[in-house]
């Protein structure tokens, strides 16, 4: 999982522009995020179909602001340019719980 540099939301729109993306927004100190964490190389293996990037909410608080991220760990999806999912909330989220997300995609 590649991590995003510090970017505002149109550099990091444009980087989106050509492909299908799913976006994790972690930090360091969440408990939820540790959970996860050990489990993304699993799902990104499961779905060759995406790049994954990961961006961490303390490098980039403005950029979550912007996109409306209030909770984390928190994923969202893009197919050149366009969201096309977010499984956005503060809850505990499990490696089949992302998955089906990730699956009911369009």
């Amino acid at each position: 999982m590649r991590k995003a540099e510090t970017q505002t939301k149109d550099e990091f729109l444009k980087k989106l522009s050509v492909g299908r993306f799913i976006i994790y927004f972690g930090a360091d100190w969440c408990r939820e995020c540790q959970y996860i964490r050990p489990k993304l190389p699993a799902i990104e293996n499961n779905f060759s179909q995406y790049r994954f990037i990961k961006v961490d909410r303390d490098d980039n608080t403005q950029l979550c602001l912007d996109l409306n991220i209030r909770g984390l760990p928190s994923f969202l999806a893009f197919n050149d340019g366009q969201e096309i999912g977010r499984f956005v909330n503060g809850d505990l989220k499990t490696q089949p719980e992302i998955e089906s997300w990730i699956r009911h995609l369009k």
